[in-house]
C-alpha cells in the first residue's frame, strides 16, 4: 500500500483528491493538511511513502516544504500556476514529480505508483518550456529579499530575518527593481513569483 500525506490550502480540492486517490486499490491518504508546516509535521509523525504537495500554501509553499522534507518521503508537487523557474527550484529542492492541477486523478494515480517505484515525472509542457526559460537576473540576496517582501513583510522585517542593515536591504531591493525595470518593490516580487525565481 502506498501510504499519501497530501497538502492543500483549499478544502475542497483536498478533500475531492483525498476521496478519489482512496479509490485506488494500493494507495491510502494517511493524512490531510492545508499547510506546508502542516505537511512537514505529518510526514514526520507519519513516514508516508510519498507527500503531495500544492504549491502555493500558507506558512512555506510545497519547494519550502519539500526541501524540510528531506528524503523523509518522496514529494510530488501539484500547482495550477507551472511555471518553469519554479519547476527548476523543485528539482533543486529534490522533488520527484512535478505535475498541473489539470491532471486526471487516475492518471496522478499512476505517476504516484511510478514515483513510489522510484521514478520521476514533470508535465512534458512544464519541462519544455523550462528548456527555452530566460535566466534569472537576479542575485541569491536580490531574491531573498524578494521573497520576504512578497510575504507582506517592510524593509524593517526583512532586514531582521535576513540580519542585514535597512540601507542594504533598500539597496538590494533597488537593485532587483532596476534589473526588473519596474517602480515597486512589490511588482519587482511579484514579477520574481510570475518567472517562478522565488
Amino acid at each position: 500500500m502506498i501510504r499519501v500525506v497530501l497538502a492543500d490550502d483549499e478544502d475542497l480540492i483536498r478533500g475531492a483528491l483525498a476521496a478519489l486517490l482512496e479509490l485506488e486499490p494500493d494507495i491510502t491518504v494517511v493524512a490531510e493538511v492545508s499547510d506546508g508546516d502542516a505537511a512537514v509535521a505529518a510526514v514526520e509523525r507519519l513516514s508516508p511513502d510519498i507527500a503531495v504537495l500544492d504549491l502555493e500554501m500558507p506558512r512555506r509553499d510545497g519547494v519550502a516544504a519539500a526541501e524540510a522534507i528531506g528524503h523523509r518521503a518522496a514529494v510530488v508537487i501539484v500547482t495550477r500556476h507551472a511555471r518553469p523557474g519554479v519547476l527548476k527550484r523543485a528539482l533543486a529542492a529534490g522533488v520527484r514529480g512535478f505535475v498541473p492541477k489539470t491532471t486526471p486523478a487516475s492518471r496522478l494515480a499512476t505517476i504516484l505508483r511510478d514515483v513510489h517505484a522510484g521514478g520521476r515525472y514533470v508535465d512534458s509542457e512544464i519541462a519544455a518550456s523550462a528548456l527555452t526559460e530566460d535566466t534569472c537576473p537576479l542575485t541569491a540576496r536580490e531574491l531573498e529579499v524578494l521573497r520576504h517582501t512578497r510575504r507582506g513583510g517592510s524593509v524593517q522585517d526583512i532586514a531582521r530575518t535576513v540580519h542585514l542593515a535597512h540601507g542594504t536591504v533598500r539597496n538590494y531591493l533597488s537593485s532587483a527593481m532596476a534589473k526588473l525595470g519596474v517602480s515597486s518593490r512589490h511588482d519587482a516580487a511579484r514579477m520574481a513569483w510570475d518567472e517562478g525565481w522565488i
